[in-house]
């Protein structure tokens, strides 16, 4: 039997829209794109991209802290990028938190991202 559950924490900045932080699904996580903003003001981090990655990534942290997972369980991850000028800043970020055993990942350039933020990432977790 499939068991879904919605999940939310106030470790992480609240849904702009009509969606979820995380939803599980039997041992599968899917986190919503997070974007660079502080949980506790919905303020955007705006001082550079790495900035802008670090808050996303510790976003993204905190809803797998709550739902049980760690980056360690991270399978996929989809970064949105504003300018691919962005890429090896990103990347450099990124490999802080994901140190080994990495993710599948891609990694695109899109015309706008919400807010005009410049980095946008979402991720799948599992739990064996």
């Amino acid at each position: 039997m499939s068991q879904k559950e919605i999940l939310n924490t106030n470790d992480a900045p609240a849904a702009i829209g009509p969606y979820n932080q995380a939803i599980k699904a039997n041992q599968t996580l899917y986190v919503s794109g997070q974007i660079p903003l502080i949980p506790e003001s919905m303020e955007l981090i705006t001082t550079g991209v790495a900035d802008e990655t670090h808050q996303v990534l510790k976003n993204v942290g905190a809803i797998l802290r709550n739902a049980g997972y760690d980056y360690s369980d991270v399978v996929k991850t989809t970064i949105f990028l504003s300018s691919m000028d962005y890429f090896a800043t990103v990347n450099q970020v990124y490999a802080e938190y994901f140190k080994e055993n990495q993710p599948a990942r891609e990694c695109v350039a899109v015309k706008t991202l919400p807010k005009e933020v410049n980095v946008e990432i979402s991720v799948i977790a599992w739990k064996g």
